[in-house]
């Protein structure tokens, strides 16, 4: 059996591009926080939407006296769908929101948390991340990672997740690899911490929402494109400071 993938195999030049031995580029011009939320809201309804919509149409059927002969396939569609939707719920509350109170997260149910979206995609996912714990920055960002990875491989490849320690810095990346692998100029666009100009508003938030979140706790994001090979890196502290106390 193969050992688990490290940093080294992405390049050996891949943590200095994210600004671990270079200055920080300009800061990009902000997105206003009320901007985000809509687009983040967007793209989030519109990833929930369409299982939702199956397991209505399943239940349509069901309904319907005309079609009996259905029944099996309106009861498969509704599983199937419904499965995706809490596998959606499930990725996106820790990808996205608050996630409870937790501030790390075992390596192991971020792979079940990654797979349960894979498992509704092309592209197959392969997790070699050999760390058994991140902190809640580093697991938001392998998650996010993984899943913009997942759409540079619009008609499958395989996804390689990885995670290592270096120094007082986690490095995170992901290795897609596949035909017609590809890195939309609006993710690009938002990786940097640049606005939207043009390309669709759910694959850039997405990617500008990874770049903030980073960004926010000390580290940084960085991709490359070339052909069938798109590889996303990332950088961000192990070791948090932490919150300032509440006034009394």
């Amino acid at each position: 059996m193969s050992e688990p993938a490290s940093p080294s195999t992405l390049g050996p030049a891949w943590a200095a591009r994210l600004g671990l031995d270079e200055e920080a580029p300009a800061a990009a011009e902000p997105v206003a926080a009320a901007d985000l939320a809509a687009q983040l809201a967007a793209r989030l309804c519109h990833d929930f939407i369409s299982p939702a919509s199956a397991i209505v149409s399943g239940l349509d059927l069901l309904e319907d006296p005309t079609a009996a002969d259905m029944r099996d396939d309106a009861m498969n569609l509704i599983a199937a769908s419904a499965k995706k939707l809490v596998s959606l719920l499930a990725f996106s509350r820790v990808a996205f929101g608050a996630s409870a109170a937790a501030e790390s997260f075992d390596t192991r149910d971020l792979e079940q948390l990654t797979r349960g979206v894979y498992d509704h995609v092309r592209p197959d996912l392969d997790w070699q991340v050999a760390l058994p714990v991140l902190n809640k920055p580093a697991a938001r960002a392998l998650l996010n990672l993984a899943q913009i990875a997942a759409g540079a491989l619009p008609t499958g490849g395989t996804a390689k997740v990885f995670a290592g320690l270096q120094g007082d810095s986690y490095l995170l990346g992901v290795e897609a690899q596949g035909a017609r692998a590809r890195l939309r100029p609006e993710v690009a666009a938002g990786l940097r911490g640049e606005k939207l100009a043009e390309g669709l508003g759910g694959h850039w938030v997405q990617a500008y929402y990874l770049h903030a979140l980073l960004k926010a706790a000390g580290g940084s994001v960085d991709a490359t494109a070339t052909d069938q090979r798109v590889v996303l890196r990332a950088r961000a502290p192990a070791t948090l400071e932490p919150p300032p106390s509440e006034a009394g």
